[in-house]
This record gives structure tokens, C-alpha cells and sequence, in this order.
């Protein structure tokens, strides 16, 4: 078993930083697929380091090599001016980045602070909806090579996903086929989108770093860019509403559109979110099997995810 420190060292060290300056490492919860540490050099700078787990960890086809998207997120929203870790190091196996202040978004914000923090949320995601990638898809290539069109590349990522889903014998409200059918009757919807903008999908409060300067709290930096992709920006609402909606978050989409952002929910735009919702919930549906999940998680997902992935297919055939 590779000792944590050692490993450390060693990183530090290709990082061109002297790896005899590590004073303090630990381990950082709140994910559960890679490895998350926090080290602390003698002169204060605080870093990140994650590891994936290994190859023959289970897990599920859109996982592999996520370190390669979650760097990408970084440098693209360094070109969208957005506050996210700055990559140091990466390698096949590693991924250092310096690390931001601020704590995971949580419940002791006032209602005046929320909704400041919403409508700056709203600024800074419409300005990672800028940046455009090279093509369609999970730049890791996990599911193969970026597509020309926003079509080939999410057909191609819910199929994964359902393919998990019969893999692992996952619990879903309705059969595979069943999701399968409802989804391919709307997916002419997704011949709308033309640009491969960057989406972070997994913006949960969890991924929101908040702190405090001077007193008033402010967005610290947008973390774990892991789950990115170049497609709809579209399907960046579902994370940021998660199990929810969207279209009744008047602060951050007040934000949004403030700074360029431009959205609509007419029939065809409300069907593409609907099917992101089933996407991101097919999900979390499916990785509670590679993941171990414990008798508590799966219930708490199966009775919470279980009925929003209904209403979402659902509204897939309400509205296409």
C-alpha cells in the first residue's frame, strides 16, 4: 500500500515544489470516488491532491480518466475569469491544484445572503457558458472521441449510462427499455444546440465555496470539475437546482441573464432539460451499486431520485 506522505512527496517534487516543505497532510470528505487530500507547505500554501481509485475499482463508464475533464474545467474557467483551482500538477494517476478559501455552501446563510450569492452564482455560470471546447462530449474520452454535433455525444452518454443501469442490475422506477424509449422520442430536441459550451454538471451547493474577505460572503471558487462536459448549457440547471427547478430561482437566473446569459423555456428547451434531469438521475440512480452505498443512501436515493426521474420522463412525454 503506497503510504499517503510518501506519495505526496513525490508529486510535490515533479510540481518543481520542495517536497521537504510538506508539513501537513489530510484527507478531505464530501466525494465519494476519488481520493481527496489537503496538504500545507511550511510557508502556509495549501494545496489539493487527488487520486484516482484504481483500475479495477467498479464504477461507471463515464468515469474513467475524470481527472483529465476536471483539469480542463480548470484552465476553461481561468479563460472565463471564474474563481476554481488552479491546476499544478496532472498525470495519469494524480491531479494537484492549489486550493481556494472558503467552506461547502451550507444552511447558516441568511435570506439576504442567499439570494446575493444566487445572483452571483447566475454572473459567474453564464460566463463559463462562453467558453466553447473543440466538440461535443466528456473531454476524458471515456466514451470515445469529442462528436460534431450535440446529438451524437449525449445519445452516446445516456446510452452508457443505461448500460450501467442493466450491468449493475440497478433498481430504477421504470425498466431500461422503458427510459430508453421515452428518452429517443425527444431527442430531435437536441438538434438545437450548435455550440459545444463548457457545462460543469455537478454544480451542488457541495461544489459552491463560500467565504468571507471582509465580513460579506462571497462566492470562494467553483470546486470538483470532474463530472464537466462540452454541450448544453442547458443541462448545467439540473445540478444547480438540484431535484428541483430551475425556472423558480428568480436570483440566480436574474444573475444570469444579467451578465449575457441567455436562456428560454419554450417546449423544446424544457424537453432538453427534462431529459438532463433523467440523465444526471439514471446517475445517481446507478452508481449507489459500484459505490457500495449503504442501506440508508440507497433507500434516501431511491425514494427522493426514484420519483424526480419519474416526473422527468414524464415531462418528456408530456411536452415532446
Amino acid at each position: 500500500m503506497v503510504d499517503s506522505w510518501e506519495r505526496a512527496r513525490h508529486i510535490l517534487q515533479a510540481a518543481g515544489l520542495d517536497p521537504g516543505r510538506l508539513a501537513h497532510l489530510a484527507p478531505l470528505t464530501g466525494g465519494t470516488y476519488n481520493t481527496v487530500e489537503e496538504l500545507r507547505l511550511t510557508d502556509g500554501s495549501r494545496y489539493v491532491l487527488k487520486i484516482p481509485p484504481a483500475a479495477a475499482v467498479p464504477g461507471l463508464r463515464h468515469e474513467k480518466r475524470l481527472l483529465v475533464s476536471e483539469a480542463e474545467f480548470y484552465r476553461s474557467a481561468a479563460r472565463a475569469g471564474v474563481p476554481a483551482p488552479r491546476t499544478v500538477s496532472a498525470g495519469d494517476d494524480f491531479l494537484l491544484m492549489t486550493a481556494l478559501p472558503g467552506d461547502p455552501w451550507d444552511g447558516t446563510l441568511t435570506d439576504p445572503e442567499q439570494t446575493a450569492l444566487r445572483t452571483e452564482l447566475g454572473r459567474q455560470v453564464a460566463r463559463l457558458h462562453e467558453v466553447t471546447g473543440p466538440g461535443h462530449g466528456y473531454p476524458s474520452g471515456a466514451l470515445g472521441p469529442l462528436a460534431p454535433d450535440w446529438r451524437t455525444a449525449f445519445t452516446a452518454m445516456f446510452d452508457a449510462v443505461l448500460d450501467d443501469a442493466r450491468r449493475y442490475g440497478a433498481w430504477l422506477p421504470r425498466s431500461v427499455d422503458a427510459v430508453a424509449g421515452i428518452a429517443a422520442s425527444a431527442y430531435g430536441a437536441l438538434d438545437e444546440v450548435t455550440d459545444p459550451c463548457l457545462v460543469h454538471f455537478d454544480l451542488w451547493r457541495g461544489n459552491i465555496l463560500v467565504h468571507r474577505p471582509d465580513g460579506e460572503a462571497r462566492i470562494g471558487g467553483l470546486i470538483d470539475g470532474e463530472r464537466m462536459f462540452w454541450g448544453d448549457p442547458l443541462a448545467d440547471f439540473v445540478s444547480l437546482a438540484l431535484l428541483g427547478d430551475i425556472r423558480k430561482d428568480e436570483d440566480f437566473l436574474g444573475g444570469y441573464r444579467e451578465a449575457g446569459g441567455r436562456v428560454r423555456f419554450d417546449a423544446p428547451a424544457r424537453v432538453r432539460l427534462a431529459l438532463y434531469r433523467a440523465y444526471l438521475y439514471l446517475i445517481m440512480l446507478t452508481e449507489t451499486i459500484p459505490r457500495e452505498a449503504g442501506e440508508e443512501q440507497r433507500l434516501w436515493v431511491r425514494e427522493r431520485v426514484g420519483p424526480a426521474l419519474v416526473a422527468a420522463l414524464d415531462e418528456i412525454e408530456e411536452t415532446s
